[in-house]
């Protein structure tokens, strides 16, 4: 039988646990995945099970190393942002990792930011918007004012990522792309951690930054091993394209949210762009990535649950409903146009079809088509926020809408003078996670097919 070399991957979110394995050709060769119930904090809020996460790493990677055709060459991993782990003086965590959705208290918050230069001043320089725990710094900001004791025991608070490879390599690190995730903790006109950290005696805290390539030796059960440190999983999903495209391009990653990421785009963010929702992340290799995002995908789904209840359909007729360039015509004929009052930062929280009369559509497709005229008209302007200024040329979209034709086509009619294409790759966060070390356990040349792309062009008579 011919031995696989392969690189195993953890994808870690918050409610799928995933193993990848990928041969050289980073093609799956195995997966595994699992759910576990949550646990909660002192104050009874839900929040990750550590030890049931640590006991499922341990066991996925032993049946790994049993397996008699695959030979397991390096390791590395991929979860989900604002999470601290924090670790004593023997390396074991002293308390819960508290969940990003946890509420924070108002008196810190204004007391952080009064300190500190005031709301606006403070997340222009760290690019990150006000958004209590899902700045993860701020959760040790908390702990040290809240829990003293608690403070004092922790000698080390590691993000996720890099507590997965602690597990392996006992070897503690920092990550630029998980502090580069609207955390608090980084000046991005300084390139550095912002003074607050270490006056505040977080600096101690955090372990020393390494690099997203790196790997550090490990030895388990006897085999030894290269682990990367691992990385925040949305600065993962874009690796393979900036991989793979080097022209200018954004990348629209639709889901529940739908998050435009432009790497070429270095620009400090503005007082405005931050208020409209836009952030900055750091990418693997600590450039930063200017970043909008809508809840489009949310209200997406909502929209669609009133159409069929309106129509008498079933929700999943639309996910295979094809582009009607003669509605799209009819409908741009009618005009219907948004109430002028109607501003910008409005618009970026809720599409105007909530607004619209379903009576006044003929059919359900009709109604289907404006409701995705009005998405996209979001997505225009939310994509616009971090492509002016830039020489984009291509835009790409992965996830839910990336299979949707009525979106897709509409998009193209939006932005007129952009190349844009529906992309889809298999598990995007874990093939980036292991393109970031493949230096480290893979001779072949990195791959160049792993992104399928479908073009959707411009129709001049069905313009939006």
């Amino acid at each position: 039988m011919a031995i696989t070399p392969v690189i195993a991957i953890f994808d870690i979110g918050k409610t799928n646990k995933k193993l990848f394995l990928f041969d050289e050709n980073y093609h799956i060769v195995f997966e595994q995945s699992a759910t576990f119930t949550e646990t909660v904090d002192e104050d009874g809020d839900p929040c990750e099970n550590l030890e049931s996460l640590r006991l499922l790493v341990f066991n996925w990677l032993q049946d790994v190393l049993q397996e008699q055709e695959y030979d397991l060459k390096a390791i590395n991993f991929s979860t989900y942002g604002a999470s601290f782990v924090y670790l004593n003086e023997t390396g074991s965590p002293v308390a819960p990792l508290y969940n990003y959705l946890k509420a924070y208290p108002d008196t810190l918050r204004e007391q952080f930011y009064t300190t500190y230069g005031g709301e606006e001043e403070f997340s222009n320089r760290t690019a990150s918007p006000v958004l209590g725990n899902l700045n993860s710094g701020m959760q040790l900001y908390r702990i040290k004012y809240e829990k003293s004791g608690l403070f004092n025991q922790i000698k080390v608070a590691l993000h996720l990522p890099q507590y997965m490879s602690y597990l392996i390599t006992g070897q503690y690190f920092s990550d630029l792309t998980s502090i580069g995730c609207h955390t608090n903790l980084w000046d991005f006109q300084k390139k550095a951690y912002h003074n607050w950290v270490k006056q505040e005696g977080i600096a101690e805290k955090l372990a020393p930054i390494g690099l997203s390539n790196q790997v550090v030796p490990a030895v388990f059960m006897g085999n030894s091993l290269k682990a990367g440190i691992g990385l925040h999983d949305s600065s993962a999903a874009l690796i393979p394209y900036l991989v793979n495209f080097h022209e200018p391009f954004i990348l629209i990653s639709t889901g529940t949210w739908c998050i435009s990421l432009n790497p070429f785009n270095d620009l400090p963010l503005t007082p405005a762009e931050l208020r409209q929702d836009c952030l900055c992340y750091l990418n693997y290799e600590g450039k930063p990535v200017k970043a909008s995002r809508l809840f489009a995908g949310y209200e997406h789904e909502q929209q669609v649950k009133r159409i069929a209840d309106f129509f008498h359909t079933h929700p999943s007729y639309y996910k295979k409903m094809n582009f009607n360039p003669e509605i799209m015509i009819r409908l741009n004929a009618q005009q219907q146009e948004p109430p002028t009052n109607i501003n910008i930062g409005i618009l970026l929280k809720e599409s105007l079809f909530g607004q619209r009369d379903l009576a006044q559509f003929a059919t359900e497709e009709e109604a289907y088509h404006q409701l995705i005229i009005d998405l996209v008209a979001q997505q225009y302007a939310s994509t616009e926020l971090i492509m002016k200024n830039t020489t984009v040329k291509r835009i790409f979209v992965d996830g839910g809408f990336s299979k949707n034709a009525v979106y897709m086509n509409t998009l193209a009619q939006a932005f007129p003078d952009k190349e844009v294409f529906a992309a889809s790759m298999a598990q995007a966060t874990a093939v980036g996670t292991a393109l970031a070390i493949h230096g480290a356990w893979n001779n072949k040349p990195l791959p160049n097919d792993i992104i399928e792309l479908k073009y959707y062009s411009y129709s001049p008579k069905a313009i939006i």
